[in-house]
């Protein structure tokens, strides 16, 4: 049987050459963008629109595009469109991305991360 190939060089696969998430967040950023386009937030066109910009942008700041960073460019897109959408502020994704650093920060491994008050200090 032959591999098939990924969809982008470095990205990895499982056993059957299949393409997984390297990191839980990527599958949750996955998930996020899917559900709020079945939710009506934007279209897959907009979509597709908004991701190509981020890695279009990315890569003429010097991203070499190995694979290795397409879902940061995903979640970049995701908080651009959400933003561009009025759903949120970029203000307020970023108040929110800093609060679960500082709890994933102070939460032991493998123990469930809490958001609290301070957190958003």
């Amino acid at each position: 049987m032959t591999a098939a190939t990924p969809l982008l060089p470095g990205m990895p696969t499982d056993d059957g050459a299949q393409p997984v998430f390297r990191e839980p967040w990527e599958a949750h950023a996955f998930a996020m963008a899917v559900t709020l386009h079945q939710r009506g937030l934007f279209t897959w066109p907009e979509w597709a629109l908004a991701l190509a910009g981020q890695i279009a942008a990315a890569q003429a700041a010097g991203d070499e595009d190995r694979g290795d960073t397409y879902y940061r460019h995903w979640l970049a897109a995701l908080e651009a469109l959400v933003a561009a959408k009025g759903a949120s502020t970029a203000d307020e994704l970023a108040r929110y991305r800093d609060a679960w650093d500082r709890a994933a920060d102070r939460t032991p491994h493998g123990q469930p991360i809490e958001l609290r008050p301070r957190d958003f200090g």
